[in-house]
């Protein structure tokens, strides 16, 4: 195995370009446990660690970009105003060691369907940056991911940043695991109200082949939701969101959870997002917490 150690981001681009089938490295929190158990052996790794662009997060706009390699860590430290959801899922990362190394690039890169970052990145539309010798592109989220581990990400591109949008109203994750730390999703959750455009935004993962949305949810939300004063919704309004976010649900039985467990799970997770939400927004008009 070929290990290469680009020192600019054109090299790393041009090592890319030249070796497609090489995978890069960064936190290595997964491609690490993947060649130590035998699940993967790549003709090649890209030592993504050198490039200071990769490391660094700045404005750009309304949106914070992201870089790819700046550690979870980071992101619960310094993002979480610019991005409360995906900072939550931060939160609830493996552990302390683990949240210095991992990023959410890796996680994008790897694209399983429990990664805690996508539902935040679906919910709040985030955008995904891909550069190759070929030029920068830009992926909305909800294009990003098209199958099983499975993305738009071409071989010869890396994944360089995240554009984050400002929160125009609050946003929510939730996980539930077999426990509290150290632990693969059974299922993930993420809610994010966008005040300014009246509008909805969900993220579900580990309830299907890719993290998905649910799209019929967000629209019945949208029309149901007192965007001018915040009022607390009918409790056959929650539970009819919870039904509607459960619906898009496939998911499988596996050594973490049955099928029908993680379908009723999200719904749950779903309606308790949305009281917390409700309750944040209606704060937030009045002075009492920050909104947006």
């Amino acid at each position: 195995m070929d290990f290469l150690r680009p020192s600019t981001l054109e090299e790393a681009l041009a090592a890319k370009s030249e070796r497609p089938d090489a995978v890069p490295i960064m936190g290595g929190t997964d491609v690490m446990v993947e060649l130590n158990f035998d699940k993967r052996r790549p003709p090649a790794l890209i030592d993504l660690t050198r490039i200071a662009e990769l490391c660094e997060w700045r404005r750009e706009g309304d949106a914070v970009r992201l870089g790819a390699g700046v550690p979870y860590t980071r992101i619960i430290d310094e993002l979480h105003p610019h991005a409360p959801a995906l900072a939550q899922a931060s939160r609830s990362v493996a552990s302390p060691q683990i949240r210095n190394r991992g990023t959410v690039g890796g996680n994008l890169g790897g694209a399983s369907p429990a990664g805690e970052s996508h539902p935040p990145l679906l919910a709040t539309d985030a955008v995904i940056e891909l550069a190759s010798v070929r030029g920068v592109r830009r992926v909305p989220a909800r294009e990003f991911y098209l199958g099983l581990r499975k993305t738009a990400r071409q071989d010869d591109e890396l994944i360089t940043a995240v554009l984050l949008p400002r929160p125009a109203g609050p946003q929510q994750f939730s996980k539930i695991g077999t426990r509290n730390a150290m632990v693969i999703a059974v299922a993930n959750f993420s809610l994010a109200l966008d005040a300014e455009k009246r509008a909805v935004g969900t993220g579900l993962g580990s309830v299907a082949p890719t993290p998905i949305r649910a799209e019929e949810a967000e629209e019945f939300l949208a029309a149901e939701f007192d965007w001018d004063g915040g009022a607390p919704l009918a409790e056959p309004v929650v539970r009819r969101f919870g039904e509607l976010v459960a619906s898009v649900a496939r998911p499988i039985d596996d050594q973490r959870g049955t099928a029908e467990y993680r379908k009723h799970t999200v719904g749950v997770m779903a309606r308790r997002a949305l009281d917390w939400s409700v309750t944040e927004y209606r704060n937030g008009l009045r002075g009492d917490a920050r909104c947006a």
